[in-house]
């Protein structure tokens, strides 16, 4: 049986938070979606699943209007998955039963690594460790929140110039303390071994890669890309656990293909 079930739009880097903790500690996670501006279709359920023609033009348990990321969108959410996610975000995750819903990507990695401690500890060996890589996580939010707001601007071409500076704020500041913490030689952020803090690193650095698809929107407006060809010379620690993470076989699956694409589309 399932451990753990996730609705989300795909791909999604927050989401392989879960998955890179999964393969590690040997928990079997099902992922439900479709693209983002697909999920307007579907039904937002523990049982989530593309609406019928029939069900599209009918009047279904509980209808809202998306906010970030699905502006104007009629999105389909029943009561007992609003019961479960009372934010109503994705990704969403649900106990195998349904009954218990766990938001926020960094709580449903946190959920994998208690479901799989038995196996491999991935939120540390004591509760120092833990409290350290919940450090970690905490700082991430500030930067992932930053991010968020960035990338979506950056598909109007008239987004506010000031998201830019608070987004270059964040990633200096974030990156900073990453690059102080593998000092003077550490080969992971916790400890001696990977755990959640590393894996959240490389989950937020990979999703602000985005970054590359508005270069030319950056140049029209006078800027320069956060993520600019210089930036691993200036974060160098930090540019090279991000570069030994890629090569784990728990990170690769998700990672690789997901950058060759970015990679592509930007050439």
């Amino acid at each position: 049986m399932t451990d753990l079930r996730v609705f989300s739009y795909l791909p999604n880097p927050r989401l392989w938070k879960a998955t890179i903790a999964a393969r590690l500690c040997g928990i079997d996670v099902e992922i439900r979606g479709a693209k983002p501006a697909e999920l307007k279709d579907w039904l937002w359920d523990f049982d989530a699943r593309p609406l019928s023609e029939s069900e599209r033009s009918e009047k279904l348990p509980t209808a809202s209007v998306g906010r970030v990321g699905f502006k104007g969108g009629r999105l389909v959410k029943t009561d007992a998955f609003l019961v479960a996610h009372p934010f109503g975000t994705v990704p969403a995750a649900f106990s195998p039963d349904g009954t218990v819903g766990i938001f926020e990507s960094n709580s449903i990695m946190r959920t994998v690594a208690r479901l799989g401690a038995e196996r491999l500890q991935l939120y540390g060996g004591n509760p120092y460790e833990a409290s350290r890589i919940d450090s970690f996580l905490d700082a991430s939010l500030v930067f992932a929140r930053d991010t968020q707001i960035y990338l979506l601007g950056l598909r109007d071409q008239d987004f506010p110039g000031d998201i830019h500076a608070r987004a270059s704020e964040a990633f200096a500041i974030y990156a900073a303390g990453i690059e102080q913490a593998l000092k003077p030689g550490r080969a992971f952020l916790v400890g001696d071994k990977v755990s959640l803090a590393d894996i959240c690193f490389v989950a937020e650095l990979c999703l602000f890669s985005n970054e590359r698809l508005h270069r030319s929107t950056l140049h029209k407006r006078g800027l320069t890309p956060i993520l600019s060809d210089g930036w691993s010379g200036a974060f160098p620690r930090v540019a090279a656990h991000f570069g030994r993470l890629l090569d784990h076989p728990a990170f690769a699956p998700d990672i690789r293909p997901y950058l060759q694409k970015l990679e592509a589309r930007t050439a």
